[in-house]
Protein backbone atom coordinates (compact mmCIF):
# COMPACT_ATOMS: atom_id res chain seq x y z
CA UNK A 1 0.00 0.00 0.00
CA UNK A 2 3.27 2.66 0.85
CA UNK A 3 4.46 1.61 -2.42
CA UNK A 4 1.28 1.90 -4.19
CA UNK A 5 0.64 5.36 -2.45
CA UNK A 6 4.24 6.69 -3.49
CA UNK A 7 3.79 5.70 -7.10
CA UNK A 8 0.26 7.70 -6.91
CA UNK A 9 1.96 10.83 -5.38
CA UNK A 10 4.03 10.88 -8.41
CA UNK A 11 1.90 10.30 -10.54
CA UNK A 12 -0.50 13.00 -9.20
CA UNK A 13 2.53 15.31 -9.26
CA UNK A 14 3.61 14.64 -12.74
CA UNK A 15 -0.37 15.31 -13.84
CA UNK A 16 -0.02 18.73 -11.78
CA UNK A 17 3.61 19.49 -13.54
CA UNK A 18 2.07 18.66 -16.81
CA UNK A 19 -1.28 20.38 -16.75
CA UNK A 20 0.62 24.24 -15.33
CA UNK A 21 0.44 26.54 -18.15
CA UNK A 22 3.89 26.30 -20.01
CA UNK A 23 5.25 30.20 -20.96
CA UNK A 24 5.03 30.62 -24.55
CA UNK A 25 7.86 30.99 -26.73
CA UNK A 26 7.74 34.52 -27.78
CA UNK A 27 5.77 36.56 -25.29
CA UNK A 28 4.07 39.52 -26.59
CA UNK A 29 5.91 43.01 -26.02
CA UNK A 30 2.99 44.50 -23.89
CA UNK A 31 3.62 41.00 -21.70
CA UNK A 32 7.15 41.56 -21.69
CA UNK A 33 6.86 45.63 -21.59
CA UNK A 34 4.44 44.89 -18.14
CA UNK A 35 6.74 42.76 -16.66
CA UNK A 36 9.64 44.75 -16.84
CA UNK A 37 7.52 47.42 -15.12
CA UNK A 38 6.88 44.99 -11.96
CA UNK A 39 9.94 44.28 -11.48
CA UNK A 40 11.18 47.78 -11.92
CA UNK A 41 8.28 48.80 -9.04
CA UNK A 42 9.88 46.08 -7.25
CA UNK A 43 13.31 47.63 -7.57
CA UNK A 44 14.43 44.47 -9.38
CA UNK A 45 16.62 46.90 -11.73
CA UNK A 46 18.39 44.09 -13.65
CA UNK A 47 15.43 42.14 -14.36
CA UNK A 48 13.30 45.03 -15.51
CA UNK A 49 16.06 46.23 -17.78
CA UNK A 50 16.19 42.73 -19.13
CA UNK A 51 12.73 42.53 -19.94
CA UNK A 52 12.59 46.31 -21.78
CA UNK A 53 15.38 44.89 -23.90
CA UNK A 54 13.35 42.29 -24.94
CA UNK A 55 10.27 43.96 -26.01
CA UNK A 56 13.05 45.61 -28.65
CA UNK A 57 14.49 43.10 -29.34
CA UNK A 58 11.88 40.98 -30.37
CA UNK A 59 9.51 43.50 -31.03
CA UNK A 60 11.80 46.26 -32.59
CA UNK A 61 8.46 47.60 -34.38
CA UNK A 62 5.82 47.50 -32.00
CA UNK A 63 4.50 50.67 -30.01
CA UNK A 64 5.72 49.28 -26.87
CA UNK A 65 9.33 49.06 -28.26
CA UNK A 66 9.96 52.71 -27.93
CA UNK A 67 8.69 53.04 -24.76
CA UNK A 68 11.09 50.56 -23.46
CA UNK A 69 13.88 52.26 -24.97
CA UNK A 70 13.21 54.67 -22.34
CA UNK A 71 12.07 52.37 -19.33
CA UNK A 72 14.94 50.02 -19.96
CA UNK A 73 17.13 53.48 -19.55
CA UNK A 74 15.63 54.58 -16.70
CA UNK A 75 16.04 50.68 -15.41
CA UNK A 76 19.89 50.87 -15.97
CA UNK A 77 20.32 54.66 -14.39
CA UNK A 78 18.20 53.16 -11.31
CA UNK A 79 20.80 50.32 -11.29
CA UNK A 80 23.60 52.34 -11.69
CA UNK A 81 24.80 51.01 -14.66
CA UNK A 82 25.19 54.52 -16.07
CA UNK A 83 26.91 53.82 -19.60
CA UNK A 84 24.41 51.06 -20.18
CA UNK A 85 21.82 53.45 -19.48
CA UNK A 86 23.56 56.66 -21.77
CA UNK A 87 23.69 54.44 -24.50
CA UNK A 88 20.06 53.21 -24.54
CA UNK A 89 19.21 56.88 -24.29
CA UNK A 90 21.43 57.44 -27.28
CA UNK A 91 19.20 55.12 -29.00
CA UNK A 92 16.23 56.84 -28.13
CA UNK A 93 17.45 60.26 -28.65
CA UNK A 94 18.61 59.13 -32.16
CA UNK A 95 15.34 56.91 -33.55
CA UNK A 96 12.51 59.11 -31.69
CA UNK A 97 13.56 62.55 -31.71
CA UNK A 98 9.73 64.06 -31.83
CA UNK A 99 8.80 61.96 -29.05
CA UNK A 100 7.09 63.74 -26.42
CA UNK A 101 9.30 62.49 -23.62
CA UNK A 102 12.29 63.48 -25.54
CA UNK A 103 13.28 66.34 -23.04
CA UNK A 104 13.22 64.21 -20.17
CA UNK A 105 15.80 61.27 -22.43
CA UNK A 106 18.68 64.65 -23.10
CA UNK A 107 17.60 65.13 -19.02
CA UNK A 108 18.32 61.10 -18.12
CA UNK A 109 21.82 61.75 -19.90
CA UNK A 110 22.85 64.70 -18.22
CA UNK A 111 21.66 63.02 -14.96
CA UNK A 112 24.02 59.85 -15.63
CA UNK A 113 27.06 61.97 -16.34
CA UNK A 114 25.90 63.69 -12.92
CA UNK A 115 25.61 60.94 -10.78
CA UNK A 116 29.14 59.78 -11.59
CA UNK A 117 31.38 63.14 -10.38
CA UNK A 118 33.87 62.58 -8.41
CA UNK A 119 35.69 64.99 -5.79
CA UNK A 120 37.11 67.52 -6.78
CA UNK A 121 41.22 66.24 -6.50
CA UNK A 122 39.79 63.72 -9.24
CA UNK A 123 39.32 64.21 -13.05
CA UNK A 124 36.25 65.86 -13.94
CA UNK A 125 35.76 64.60 -17.36
CA UNK A 126 31.96 63.31 -15.87
CA UNK A 127 31.43 66.81 -14.54
CA UNK A 128 32.22 68.00 -18.05
CA UNK A 129 30.23 65.32 -19.99
CA UNK A 130 27.18 66.30 -17.31
CA UNK A 131 27.48 70.06 -18.34
CA UNK A 132 27.36 69.71 -21.75
CA UNK A 133 24.03 67.29 -21.54
CA UNK A 134 22.23 69.45 -19.70
CA UNK A 135 23.09 72.87 -21.74
CA UNK A 136 21.51 70.66 -24.61
CA UNK A 137 18.46 70.04 -22.31
CA UNK A 138 18.33 73.88 -21.81
CA UNK A 139 19.34 75.31 -25.42
CA UNK A 140 16.44 72.48 -26.81
CA UNK A 141 14.03 72.94 -24.36
CA UNK A 142 14.36 75.88 -22.26
CA UNK A 143 10.77 76.19 -21.11
CA UNK A 144 10.48 72.52 -19.23
CA UNK A 145 10.90 71.79 -15.66
CA UNK A 146 13.71 70.21 -16.89
CA UNK A 147 15.42 72.89 -18.21
CA UNK A 148 14.95 74.99 -15.01
CA UNK A 149 16.65 71.92 -12.93
CA UNK A 150 19.55 71.96 -15.81
CA UNK A 151 20.10 75.51 -14.64
CA UNK A 152 20.47 74.27 -10.87
CA UNK A 153 22.73 71.71 -11.62
CA UNK A 154 24.88 73.40 -13.97
CA UNK A 155 25.46 75.81 -10.98
CA UNK A 156 26.45 73.28 -8.72
CA UNK A 157 28.96 71.98 -11.41
CA UNK A 158 30.56 75.11 -12.28
CA UNK A 159 31.42 75.44 -8.56
CA UNK A 160 32.70 72.07 -8.73
CA UNK A 161 34.92 72.71 -11.61
CA UNK A 162 36.10 75.89 -9.92
CA UNK A 163 36.94 73.80 -7.15
CA UNK A 164 38.98 71.79 -9.13
CA UNK A 165 40.59 74.19 -10.45
CA UNK A 166 41.44 75.91 -6.90
CA UNK A 167 42.71 72.45 -5.65
CA UNK A 168 45.58 72.00 -8.44
CA UNK A 169 46.69 75.82 -8.38
CA UNK A 170 46.81 75.69 -4.21
CA UNK A 171 49.21 72.40 -5.03
CA UNK A 172 51.16 74.19 -7.86
CA UNK A 173 51.41 77.21 -5.53
CA UNK A 174 52.60 74.85 -2.28
CA UNK A 175 55.78 73.94 -4.55
CA UNK A 176 56.65 77.04 -5.71
CA UNK A 177 55.59 76.32 -9.12
CA UNK A 178 53.83 80.45 -9.91
CA UNK A 179 52.81 80.39 -13.73
CA UNK A 180 51.13 76.44 -13.45
CA UNK A 181 49.51 78.13 -10.30
CA UNK A 182 48.27 81.19 -11.63
CA UNK A 183 46.99 79.60 -14.81
CA UNK A 184 44.87 77.56 -12.97
CA UNK A 185 43.35 80.79 -10.41
CA UNK A 186 42.97 82.77 -13.70
CA UNK A 187 40.40 80.15 -15.75
CA UNK A 188 38.48 80.53 -12.11
CA UNK A 189 38.67 84.45 -12.42
CA UNK A 190 37.45 83.90 -16.47
CA UNK A 191 35.61 81.40 -16.60
CA UNK A 192 33.82 80.72 -13.16
CA UNK A 193 33.32 84.63 -12.16
CA UNK A 194 29.60 83.28 -10.32
CA UNK A 195 31.25 80.83 -7.80
CA UNK A 196 31.83 80.84 -4.45
CA UNK A 197 35.87 80.44 -5.27
CA UNK A 198 36.01 83.97 -7.08
CA UNK A 199 37.34 85.72 -3.98
CA UNK A 200 40.05 83.52 -3.34
CA UNK A 201 41.13 83.01 -7.11
CA UNK A 202 41.26 86.85 -7.13
CA UNK A 203 43.51 87.54 -4.01
CA UNK A 204 45.74 84.14 -5.23
CA UNK A 205 46.17 86.65 -8.25
CA UNK A 206 47.46 89.18 -6.44
CA UNK A 207 49.45 87.21 -3.98
CA UNK A 208 51.30 85.51 -7.17
CA UNK A 209 51.80 88.49 -9.38
CA UNK A 210 53.00 90.32 -6.30
CA UNK A 211 55.42 87.62 -5.77
CA UNK A 212 56.76 87.09 -9.36
CA UNK A 213 57.46 91.17 -9.13
CA UNK A 214 54.54 92.28 -11.45
CA UNK A 215 53.48 95.21 -9.08
CA UNK A 216 50.60 96.58 -11.59
CA UNK A 217 49.35 93.13 -12.40
CA UNK A 218 48.93 93.03 -8.62
CA UNK A 219 47.32 96.38 -7.88
CA UNK A 220 44.77 95.91 -10.91
CA UNK A 221 44.31 91.94 -9.73
CA UNK A 222 43.59 94.26 -6.29
CA UNK A 223 41.19 96.80 -7.41
CA UNK A 224 38.92 94.20 -9.19
CA UNK A 225 39.00 92.19 -6.08
CA UNK A 226 38.15 95.59 -3.43
CA UNK A 227 35.76 96.76 -6.33
CA UNK A 228 33.17 93.73 -5.86
CA UNK A 229 34.01 91.93 -2.69
CA UNK A 230 35.27 95.09 -0.32
CA UNK A 231 33.88 92.89 3.07
CA UNK A 232 35.60 89.83 1.67
CA UNK A 233 38.24 88.48 4.28
CA UNK A 234 40.30 88.24 0.88
CA UNK A 235 40.04 91.56 -0.40
CA UNK A 236 41.52 92.56 3.53
CA UNK A 237 44.67 90.48 2.59
CA UNK A 238 45.05 91.77 -0.64
CA UNK A 239 44.95 95.16 0.21
CA UNK A 240 47.75 94.43 3.01
CA UNK A 241 50.29 92.72 -0.02
CA UNK A 242 49.42 96.06 -2.34
CA UNK A 243 50.41 98.70 0.35
CA UNK A 244 53.45 96.65 2.00
CA UNK A 245 54.70 96.77 -1.26
CA UNK A 246 53.95 100.83 -1.79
Amino acid sequence: MKKLALILGLVLTAAACASAPEEPERLSAEYLYNRGYKSLNKTQYAKAAENFEKVELEHPYSKWATKAKLMGAYAYYKDQKYDDAVMALERFIKYHPGNKDIAYAYYMKGLCYYEQIVGIEKDQENSRLAMEAFNQVIVRFPDTEYAADARKKINLINDHLAGHEMEIGRFYLGQNNYLSALNRFSVVVNEYQTTGHIEEALYRQVEIYQILGLSKEAADAAKVLNHNYPKSKWNVRAQRIVKTDK
